[in-house]
């Protein structure tokens, strides 16, 4: 097997002792295509990165000051396992502000950023060997997290006719052919950038509460949707598991901070796991997270920046030979049908960094067995590194005969 960070193979650094099947998972391939742009950077090459999905923005000024204002006067020592009171107010504040859904602040529990929260929601969830359900394509650590801890990921595979979105029809089957113990579902999704409508939301809550399936409902994309409203699976289900995020819509990934709403019987046993796997999230951070609830405005600046690249590139794109784009309602990518182009999406992206600097992330990252025909945009950037991007793609393009 060859890895996309050094092109080496990678069973080749050898040890006399044997590692953990469990350490054998794939690689998240976005990281080593950062690393790859990162180390062209370091050489001189003016990369214009569109494969890690994070805002070009800073956090807002709300959150920085609030961090300033921390680091001046506080100890910063740990806080509880499930995080500061005021954060974990702050953040039921916001689903009865934004969804008119009532949430208990004793539900919400802090977690360092989404991946903490995945890991100790699958714990609590999930018994090593269960079976979980998770649509293909779809974001990668799903898969890899659970074969981690020895439970089973369950592709199912969406079509354009579903919108890249699994049916409640999907999920039924899934439960009876194989016995799944809980199912994951993102909307807005990454890669592709589709939604559930908020009927078929409902339709799969009602399958999931119905067959007693765990639903792990992953809304770190909310906020960052372009006509459809997002909808929270707690409009739906009390029973739903809620992981979000500050690193997306509130532009804080390098903070590490995120969130769970779990079911009130779930809140001791996640704290255990919490307070012995990772203490406590990081205090700055949730100091932060705090103020930036009041940097609403500036987000929402940073969005129209976000629908403004979108629309940029949904016209651009085409002219430089990637017309097969998947329909796009929220966060910040474009998954883009490459196949009259090439059946090798991981060449193919390493070509694109090589010869016009431009760095997105492969399909085989989201879809083993159809990811060689799809590469991930992100345009979370500038709009004129977006433009200057097109630029680059159209002239690729006429220079290989793509175009």
């Amino acid at each position: 097997m060859t890895s996309a960070r050094t092109g080496l193979d990678e069973g080749r650094a050898t040890l006399a002792l044997q590692l953990s099947r469990r350490s054998a998972v794939p690689s998240f391939i976005v990281m080593d295509v950062m690393e790859a742009a990162a180390a062209r950077e370091a050489q001189g090459h003016k990369i214009i990165h569109m494969e890690v999905g994070q805002p070009g923005t800073p956090a807002p000024r709300a959150a920085l000051e609030a961090a300033k204002r921390a680091l001046d006067r506080e100890t910063l020592g740990y806080t509880v396992a499930l995080g500061l009171p005021a954060l974990r107010e702050r953040i039921a504040r916001h689903y009865r502000q934004r969804h008119d859904v009532a949430v208990a602040p004793e539900r919400v529990v802090v977690t360092t950023g989404s991946s903490a929260g995945f890991v100790l929601a699958f714990l609590a969830l999930f018994d090593p060997g269960a079976k979980v359900a998770l649509p293909s394509p779809g974001y990668p650590c799903y898969r890899h997290i659970l074969t981690a801890l020895g439970q089973t990921p369950v592709p199912l595979v969406t079509e354009a006719q579903t919108r890249w979105m699994p049916t409640a029809a999907q999920i039924e089957e899934a439960a009876a052919r194989e016995a799944i113990a809980g199912l994951v579902i993102a909307s807005p999704a990454n890669p592709t950038g589709t939604m559930l409508e908020p009927g078929r939301l409902a339709e799969i809550a009602q399958v999931c509460q119905r067959r007693k399936l765990w639903f792990v409902s992953d809304e770190i994309y909310h906020g960052l949707t372009y006509g459809m409203a997002e909808q929270t699976a707690l409009a739906h289900s009390d029973e739903a598991v809620v992981v979000n995020s500050f690193s997306k819509y509130f532009s804080m990934t390098g903070w590490r901070v995120g969130w769970l709403v779990v079911p009130d019987a779930l809140v001791r046993p996640i704290e255990r796991l919490a307070q012995n796997l990772y203490i406590s999230p990081p205090t700055v951070a949730q100091v932060a997270a705090i103020g930036a609830f009041d940097g609403l405005d500036e987000l929402e600046a940073n969005k129209r920046v976000y629908a403004a690249n979108r629309a940029l590139l949904l016209e651009e794109l085409p002219k430089a030979g990637l017309q097969r784009i998947l329909p796009a309602d929220g966060a910040f990518y474009l998954y883009v049908d490459v196949s009259d182009l090439t059946d090798d999406s991981v060449a193919f992206t390493k070509q694109m960094l090589a010869d016009i600097g431009v760095a997105a992330t492969p399909g085989v990252d989201f879809d083993a067995e159809r990811g060689q025909s799809y590469v991930r945009f992100c345009y979370a950037g500038t709009t004129a590194a977006m433009a200057e991007a097109a630029r680059r793609l159209a002239g690729w393009s006429r220079l290989k005969g793509r175009g």
